[in-house]
């Protein structure tokens, strides 16, 4: 493989599906282009998904495929997914072919598995990034020829071999690792009271019913206690927390489908409460916040609740169940804003656990394989 001059080096990501999967790779594409501004990058996505618009976005071509993921009910679209498979794969094939690049990057979805066959077929090297403490099935079975396998959580030996294994943390947007807003700054930045107790309420991009309607339920009790509140809903919830929080004529409560300004959000917070997506954990951890983790029971070999796990046995996060949510988030939330101490213990141990250096590490391994 040639040397990686400025003007040669081509990569290549795949993955997609969800926020979770986008704003690492989009972190990651953004380090590689601030150290080598000639570096041609090109995303693969999947058609129909938030990449499609997220990726063109923030200044990157992206080509999008048919491929599509299991649907966990019986569902007809099922059927046709071997064809997807099969289309998307060789799309993939032509798409490498054509683009020549150096090292091909999977950050995990469905959107990632044509795009590292494709790279195996051809002889391309590749990377794989893996965000969960629990390998997706795309890359544990692409994983033995990979070059370099970058993890966010300790004991990933049991899915990956030993010696490919890079513990550098998860990719987390720029604007999250060098925030330096003050609580002030965020709470005026959402037209709410400084100084009065905040929370952060995130149900990853797409919201989260549970969330929400545990959200709903508690309002009331929210609004009595002068507690604000920044809401990302989703759109599926958006009208009726909207409707909610009109009529509680609480001013210091706002929601929103999706949340652009999440330093703000973060620096306004005094606790988050979220799921236990891997991304929504590293944001939380390099934010340095309290939290409230409730894991989504949709999604396979239930990986939230190992993300979540990672940092309640460092007491660096509370964890409620999906299941208990509705009865227990409330009593939970009002009984950490009442302790300040262990608010701030909780919130100093996620810091800990923030890994900043996460991009870069990842970049450096790229890198490394194109120059070999």
């Amino acid at each position: 493989m040639h040397s990686v001059n400025q003007k040669s080096l081509n990569i290549i990501i795949g993955g997609g599906g969800t926020g979770g999967h986008i704003f690492p790779a989009l972190a990651i594409a953004q380090e590689i282009r601030h150290r080598n501004p000639e570096a041609r990058i090109l995303f693969v996505g999947a058609l129909g998904r938030m990449e499609m618009t997220k990726v063109p976005e923030a200044g990157f071509e992206i080509v999008g495929l048919p491929i599509a993921g299991l649907k966990r009910k019986l569902d007809f679209q099922n059927l046709l997914l071997p064809i997807k498979v099969i289309r998307s794969l060789y799309q993939a094939i032509d798409l490498v072919r054509e683009f020549k690049p150096n090292v091909s990057i999977g950050v995990g979805g469905y959107a990632s598995a044509p795009l590292l066959l494709a790279s195996r077929v051809l002889g391309i090297p590749y990377l794989i990034q893996e965000q969960n403490s629990f390998a997706g099935l795309t890359n544990k079975l692409l994983s033995r020829k990979a070059k370099s396998i970058c993890v966010a959580f300790a004991g990933m030996n049991r899915y990956f071999p030993e010696k490919k294994i890079q513990i550098t943390g998860n990719p987390v947007r720029v604007d999250l690792l060098n925030n330096l807003l003050t609580q002030f700054e965020g709470q005026t930045r959402f037209g709410l009271q400084p100084g009065l107790p905040t929370i952060l309420v995130i149900g990853g991009s797409l919201g989260a019913r549970t969330i929400n309607e545990s959200v709903l339920n508690a309002l009331p009790d929210w609004k009595e206690k002068g507690i604000q509140l920044i809401w990302q809903t989703g759109k599926a919830f958006e009208e009726k927390a909207r409707e909610a929080i009109a009529s509680s004529g609480h001013s210091g409560m706002k929601c929103f489908t999706f949340l652009s300004e999440m330093d703000y959000a973060y620096a306004a917070a005094d606790l988050v409460v979220s799921r236990a997506g891997a991304l929504s954990v590293a944001e939380i951890c390099i934010s340095g916040k309290a939290s409230i983790l409730i894991p989504s029971p949709n999604v396979a070999e239930d990986h939230q609740t190992h993300n979540a796990m990672a940092l309640v046995n460092e007491d660096a996060a509370v964890l409620v169940t999906d299941k208990n949510a509705k009865q227990t988030l409330n009593e939970t939330v009002l009984e950490l804003l009442n302790d300040p101490n262990r608010l701030e213990k909780i919130a100093m141990a996620a810091h800990k656990l923030g890994k900043p250096m996460a991009t870069k590490s990842i970049v450096n391994q790229v890198f490394d394989i194109a120059k070999r």
